[in-house]
């Protein structure tokens, strides 16, 4: 990827996976032990019923939690769904309640202590769901060798991440090998952290730096590049929450970077030619999301009412998961005299919209939502 500065190629692969396996298996044992607060950087109030999923997670999985948002996307009941860095499992535990009996959640991790705590607590959360059988296993690997872990082409409908890509140091082949075990029309939706500019290589090489989420950050801008180089549609930016470092000494290290936690929604879709504008009716039936859909900062879908897209999103509307919850108009083809709402005008820089956020008198009321109930993986 050359010119992209996002290969780490003055560090050794190898050095880095050691580091953040005895990062995250032996000097972290809790959340509190964490030097920084980039990965625990809220975004949103979490909707009731996402609460409720994470309170019946067990306190031992809870407790080992590192993450920098909510990845909770919508309509998952009956989906396929992996979680990359899946750590000790608590993401895994709540979507599996999400995406149902039927459904299926599995999670991949690197760090042989985080999955035993996982595997421990399998049957303690199938029970309580009041499953059958488990709908939920984890993978011994790396994220960006998922082929190596045994995980198959075209399989999952969704890929989840929760502030894990920065710590890779190859995140061209973390894209690629998403994109790859994707359906198509299947979504990567994921949490992380970025900086405002490309990190220094002394900066990365610092362990500590690395192990909190904030060296090995790419620098937002080169996201889209990547994204558009492996084949993705182009990332829609769902919520970004500024980071807040709160420790002085590596604050000062840190000089003038600054970071975000972003939530991106990417798409694999099919080749196609009509990729024209589009008039969309939410059809309001996505349990947790009755009122209005936020797709993204750009696009929210309330109920029954006309919204105008542009030819990308309409791409991805139609080709997603999403297709049977919204009906389809040619632009110009809407029923005289009825209203249609128009997109916002939003820039998809995250630290624009966090720095809008902050400054927002009131934060919108949730993240993302899911359903529990309605069905739109098949």
């Amino acid at each position: 990827m050359a010119g992209t500065g996002t290969d780490h190629r003055n560090l050794s692969k190898a050095s880095v996976y050691e580091d953040v396996k005895d990062y995250y298996g032996n000097i972290l044992k809790k959340s509190s032990d964490l030097n920084t607060n980039a990965c625990v950087t809220p975004t949103k109030p979490i909707p009731a019923y996402v609460r409720k999923a994470l309170g019946d997670v067990h306190p031992d999985v809870s407790s080992r939690y590192y993450g920098c948002g909510l990845v909770v996307p919508e309509c998952l009941e009956g989906c396929r769904l992996l979680d990359l860095g899946c750590g000790t499992g608590r993401d895994c535990y709540m979507l599996s309640q999400l995406v149902g009996e039927k459904g299926h959640v599995t999670g991949i991790d690197m760090t042989d202590y985080q999955l035993e705590v996982a595997r421990k607590y399998v049957d303690y959360h199938m029970q309580k769901f009041g499953y059958k059988k488990p709908n939920v296993n984890f993978v011994h690997g790396y994220i960006e060798t998922l082929e190596q872990a045994g995980l198959e082409e075209g399989y999952y409908d969704i890929i989840i991440s929760n502030c894990v890509v920065n710590l890779s140091p190859d995140k061209a082949s973390v894209l690629k090998e998403a994109y790859r075990v994707l359906k198509e029309g299947g979504e990567l939706y994921f949490s992380d952290i970025y900086s405002s500019a490309r990190v220094s290589e002394e900066l990365r090489a610092h362990k500590v730096l690395w192990g909190e989420c904030l060296s090995g950050a790419l620098w937002w801008e080169d996201l889209m590049q990547l994204a558009a180089d492996v084949g993705f549609s182009p990332p829609r930016l769902v919520t970004a929450s500024p980071v807040t470092v709160g420790n002085k000494e590596l604050e000062k290290l840190l000089g003038d970077y600054k970071f975000v936690s972003a939530t991106y929604r990417l798409f694999k879709l099919p080749k196609s030619s009509d990729k024209g504008r589009s008039l969309v009716v939410y059809d309001g039936n996505i349990t947790g999301c009755e009122d209005k859909l936020e797709f993204d900062v750009q696009y929210t879908f309330k109920a029954n009412e006309v919204m105008e897209v542009d030819g990308e999103v309409a791409h991805i509307l139609r080709s997603s998961r999403f297709a049977g919850e919204l009906t389809f108009q040619p632009e110009g083809k809407t029923t005289s005299g009825v209203c249609c709402a128009k997109p916002k005008v939003v820039s998809m820089n995250p630290f624009e919209l966090a720095e809008q956020q902050e400054n927002a008198t009131q934060k919108p009321a949730t993240g993302g939502c899911c359903g529990a109930q309605k069905s739109c993986c098949n």
